[in-house]
């Protein structure tokens, strides 16, 4: 018996579609197994109920495999409950036994941060959702495989409505992310309901196991540039937070990722960071148009930069993105840069300048993930997926009406 999906996830628009796990249909999410309901796993949709019933013994793997994964997850915070109750930012002695922090034990912090413990064991994923070649092995073979490509890829009209999709899945997760934004709140807690909100939404968390990456998203406090790896420290008031989101659904990949404030006291110079780094952004993508040079966009954020008095990161760049997470062309957001290519419509890629407030140099800290300012002063980061159009560029994670705000007036680029 196949219960009917009435309290369907608010994040999935009406009319939506999804694929039946019986036939591989593309049907209205109506019909739940009610055994996955109960388990909440909540995007195992049948097209009908003799679909259900000739695929059931197919199908109660799911629920096997999902019952082992949760027992080992609770497990680990069982675990890691233990070690935070040892646990002293400030004691390196307290980090010994712990195999994320024994890494620093030895390490020079340029800033205020530490690490803190993390969940030790991934986040599973039903195995009937859609997951990218690395989801298991770590290896994106894929993406090794495009790199003796220099095109760019045009999409076509059917892979651009997948995008679409999926960049709206990544605009309502990253919003979603926004919303649990406050003192207190660790960034393991918004990893893992980060996390569910995907799978629940039929998607997987693209970062996850990505290269061995350990998380669903990336957290960025204060002076880490990008790459955080979530873990059990305690957002603080007066702290800055970039959280950064990508989703595969569809077959397609959506990046999008924005800075936020803690709390009521956060200090004006963090503010103007924030907001100059919005707009690095933003006239970068305003100018975004066929026959603009890819290069020019780090000429763009570097003006902006210079305006506001902060500093553009280097080592990392914009990239291409579809069914490649990371793919041509490659964008550096430096001015003076030797970028290949020339926007085209179709071509579809990312923009994420990553903006200082201090010195442009980055330093990698032992976790080989998380990089961070040199000076230990803060650095703050946007980044939007964009598709060209014939005329322009559209935004394919533009912020929605129902958006939460940011932490300044961003309604100069409402209309973009």
């Amino acid at each position: 018996m196949v219960d009917t999906a009435a309290s369907a996830d608010s994040a999935r628009a009406p009319g939506d579609q999804v694929r039946c796990e019986g036939c591989a249909r593309e049907v209205k999410p109506e019909l739940l197994c009610p055994t996955c309901v109960k388990l909440g796993i909540q995007s195992s949709y049948f097209c009908s109920q003799s679909c259900f019933k000739e695929n059931w013994k197919k199908h109660k793997d799911v629920h096997a495999v999902f019952k082992l994964l949760q027992k080992k997850n609770q497990e680990a915070e069982t675990s890691a409950e233990t070690d935070l109750a040892k646990f002293n930012p400030q004691d390196r002695n307290t980090w010994r036994n712990d195999p994320h922090l024994r890494n620093f034990l030895s390490f020079s912090f340029t800033g205020e941060l530490r690490p803190w413990p993390i969940l030790q064991c991934m986040r599973s994923v039903p195995p009937h959702i859609q997951q990218p070649d690395y989801a298991l092995s770590g290896v994106p073979q894929s993406e090794l495989d495009s790199r003796r490509k220099s095109n760019v890829h045009v999409h076509s009209e059917e892979e651009i409505q997948r995008l679409r999709e999926t960049c709206l899945l990544g605009r309502r997760a990253l919003d979603y992310a926004h919303s649990l934004v406050k003192p207190g709140v660790t960034t393991e807690e918004i990893d893992a309901k980060v996390h569910a909100f995907i799978v629940d939404n039929g998607g997987y968390p693209s970062p996850l196991n990505y290269q061995q990456f350990p998380k669903s998203c990336c957290t960025s406090v204060n002076e880490v540039i990008c790459h955080g790896i979530p873990d059990f420290r305690p957002l603080q008031d007066g702290d800055i937070v970039n959280i950064d989101i990508t989703v595969f659904f569809k077959g397609m990949h959506g990046d999008l990722n924005e800075t936020y404030c803690v709390g009521d006291n956060v200090d004006e110079d963090s503010k103007r960071l924030i907001k100059g780094a919005y707009e690095c952004l933003m006239e970068a993508v305003k100018q975004c148009r066929p026959g603009m040079m890819y290069r020019d966009v780090g000429r763009i954020v570097s003006d902006v930069a210079d305006k506001y008095n902060l500093s553009v990161v280097r080592s990392y760049c914009g990239h291409g993105i579809g069914e490649l997470f990371h793919t041509t062309p490659n964008i550096p957001h430096y001015r003076r840069n030797k970028a290949i290519g020339v926007m085209k419509p179709g071509h579809v890629f990312t923009i994420e300048p990553m903006i200082n407030a201090g010195k442009s140099g980055d330093l990698l800290w032992p976790d080989n993930w998380t990089a961070c300012t040199i000076d230990g002063r803060r650095s703050a980061q946007f980044e939007h997926t964009l598709l060209v159009t014939e005329t322009g560029v559209e935004i394919l994670t533009k912020r929605l009406p129902c958006s939460p705000p940011l932490d300044f007036d961003a309604s100069a680029y409402d209309n973009l």
